[in-house]
């Protein structure tokens, strides 16, 4: 058991401690956990901050530990709790704590208390707004999470909405770092699943350079939150079946994502 293991402590999800995992993943840098994390992992890092539960249920993992001690703060142990996601704390460092977990892999157990997804919907037709406001660190993420609740009701592929669902979150941080305010829309068919980014910020110069790896304009304070490592726009194309990305510098960018079904 991973709670054994790092002689953990429980802050939320006793009743899903008995859930399989497939993966342990362990980074600060939750653009990485995007783009690398494989689901029914556990995240182990040092960030306590709620991007990293969010990132973490965006990702489909099962639960994050945080390690050398922290404690949960900005209502991660709530958001922790109200999408069925286990959070641990252990005095380990993160060396520790991955040599730990590989010592006793054999045993490894989180259940998600979750029921299975509905049945795939066979007529599918809705559009939704949501609404993200920049620099709102404190409800970073809460749009992303409403359309991953949208599609999961109505019964879609949760491979896709795991795409989705990234891509949302990812396109909403660029939204809270860089700009003002967006309008999020979500439209699905039977066909396939759009997701439209629309907000009023300072555009983006040379789209080109912020698709490559790496490259980033955030800031040190974005980056101790473990975003702004570059792989935003690079997760979003990485996850769309087919992305568009129009910007003009003072006004804003346009994000038109879809996904086939």
């Amino acid at each position: 058991m991973v709670k054994e293991a790092l002689e953990a402590t429980v802050i939320e999800g006793n009743g899903w401690l008995d859930s399989e995992v497939e993966y342990i993943y362990a980074s600060d840098l939750m653009s990485d956990v995007l783009a690398f994390g494989k689901p029914n992992s556990i995240l182990l890092t040092g960030l306590a901050s709620q991007q990293a539960i969010v990132s973490a249920h965006m990702a489909e993992f099962k639960g994050v530990v945080l390690v050398r001690g922290k404690k949960p703060r900005d209502g991660s142990g709530v958001f922790a709790r109200d999408h069925h996601l286990v959070l641990l704390s252990t005095e380990l460092d993160m060396y520790d704590a991955c040599i730990r977990v590989e010592e006793e892999k054999r045993g490894i157990k989180l259940d998600s208390g979750t029921a299975s997804p509905a049945p795939k919907v066979n007529e599918i037709l809705l559009n939704n707004e949501f609404s993200i406001e920049g620099s709102d660190f404190a409800r970073a993420g809460m749009a992303s999470t409403e359309v991953k609740s949208v599609l999961k009701k109505i019964g879609i592929d949760p491979k896709i909405v795991r795409r989705v669902a990234i891509s949302t979150y990812e396109g909403e941080m660029n939204v809270v770092m860089h700009a003002i305010r967006a309008k999020v829309l979500l439209a699905v068919t039977p066909q396939l699943i759009e997701v439209v980014i629309h907000d009023e910020g300072k555009g983006i110069p040379d789209i080109e350079m912020a698709m490559q790896e790496g490259f980033t304009t955030s800031t040190e304070e974005q980056r101790a939150m473990g975003f702004g490592s570059g792989m935003g726009l690079p997760n979003i194309r990485r996850n769309t079946d087919e992305l568009k990305v129009n910007s003009v510098v003072g006004k804003g960018t346009t994000l038109q994502m879809r996904f086939f079904i």
